[in-house]
């Protein structure tokens, strides 16, 4: 299913849903951070996706990031709560929903970084090779206040 995401866009379809949703900030022992080229829009992203029913919310970020990526990941910590009501996420299906994202801070346990229907590429990448690439600004703040390690979680 494909999707376009509203940002600051008054043109924005309106959303009819919110979905609870979770990214991954994950770090190798080089300090780099684990990232999924997506299928549905050809973007940069943190593994993540969206809560299933009879999950607890840090299974959610751990099965999203072993589905998207092929890496298991120990969740240690939050890096923020993202909810910006100006960006917008619009699927083909008609569903038009508002950002609430969950940005868990995990650490690497097992796995080589692999494909997945949701990803056409996986790799650890360096801060300094950030800017090379294609990255939504929402998701360029999570990945940014994830390397910040700040000491509480960003709520906005």
């Amino acid at each position: 299913m494909a999707r376009i995401e509203h940002f600051n866009n008054p043109n924005a379809p309106k959303p009819n849903s919110i979905v609870v949703a979770v990214t991954v900030f994950v770090q190798d022992e080089h300090g780099r951070v684990l990232l999924i080229e997506r299928t549905d829009n050809g973007l940069w992203a943190l593994p993540g996706g969206a809560q299933d029913f009879g999950e607890y919310i840090a299974e959610t970020a751990v099965r999203e990031t072993r589905e998207e990526a092929g890496v298991e990941v120990e969740v240690t910590g939050v890096v923020g709560i993202y909810t910006n009501p100006n960006h917008v996420v619009e699927y083909s299906d008609g569903e038009v929903r508002q950002q609430f994202s969950i940005c868990f801070r995990a650490r690497y346990s097992d796995g080589q970084p692999a494909t997945s229907d949701e990803s056409s590429d996986v790799r650890w990448i360096r801060q300094v090779d950030l800017d090379g690439l294609p990255i939504h600004p929402s998701m360029r703040l999570r990945i940014d206040h994830g390397f910040a390690q700040r000491n509480e979680p960003y709520i906005g």
